[in-house]
């Protein structure tokens, strides 16, 4: 039996730990039938050594998404090594210390506009750079941590993720013409390096302790990437625009 990704190409970002959900969205892509390239930004040789541990070999090229001259190239590069995309994911994210760890009445503006441009609007900016090899639709997953609540310790990644949350709803409007779905997973906390980046992120998981209906567990990302394979695939065919929680479920409860 075939996998729901056969004959698929998808371009994922954020491949940086084995622990992380782009890696066993990576993973779970090819066990699934997919053909895949991998980005990385500072260092890819980091990212090239994480790859070796995906079932099969997949190419790693360098895109920095706030970078004019990457986006740019992405295309030509992306197509000479797969022909065309139906799938891309955006997997990134990023804050200056001083935006993080319960700083948000004292952070500069300049910190700020950095989270905003490479945690929000590089959903736009990757999207756009692989347009032209998605010729005949596809599907745009991006992950969010749910904007609705102001986190402790999250602080300017917040805002951030809000705007991530609304970038993608105004792409799905713009981009449906062209068969082209934008969704977003909202998954709960994950040990990530991503997360290991904000202070005091052992405060803000321990939430889902207590509150999550479903037990949570931090060194587990595979649900979540199990749930960006479903949005690439075809079993979500008139689905855009719409943020699906992978969260254990505690979005829906109160206290």
């Amino acid at each position: 039996m075939s996998g729901i990704l056969e004959g698929k190409r998808v371009l994922i970002t954020g491949v940086l730990m084995e622990s992380s959900i782009a890696f066993h969205t990576a993973k779970l892509a090819q066990e699934q039938g997919a053909e895949i390239i991998l980005t990385a930004f500072p260092r890819p040789t980091l990212t090239e050594r994480i790859a070796k541990k995906l079932p099969k070999p997949a190419k790693v090229i360098e895109l920095d998404v706030t970078n004019d001259e990457h986006l740019g190239r992405l295309a030509d590069v992306v197509g000479g090594e797969l022909g065309g995309l139906d799938g891309v994911v955006h997997s990134i994210g990023f804050a200056p210390q001083d935006a993080l760890g319960g700083n948000f009445l004292n952070t500069p503006f300049e910190s700020v506009a950095t989270a905003m441009h490479v945690s929000a609007f590089s959903l736009k900016s990757l999207t756009m750079a692989c347009l032209p090899l998605m010729q005949n639709g596809g599907s745009v997953v991006g992950l969010t941590f749910d904007a609705q609540y102001a986190w402790p310790q999250y602080d300017w990644m917040g805002p951030a993720k809000a705007a991530l949350e609304a970038t993608s709803r105004y792409m799905a409007r713009d981009l449906g013409k062209q068969n082209i779905r934008c969704n977003l997973i909202s998954a709960g906390p994950i040990g990530s390096m991503a997360a290991k980046s904000i202070p005091g992120f052992s405060e803000l998981a321990s939430v889902w302790d207590t509150r999550a209906p479903l037990e949570w567990d931090l060194k587990d990302p595979e649900p979540a990437g199990r749930g960006v394979v479903a949005l690439l695939s075809d079993w979500f065919p008139k689905t855009t625009g719409e943020i699906v929680h992978v969260d254990g479920g505690l979005h829906a409860v109160g206290a």
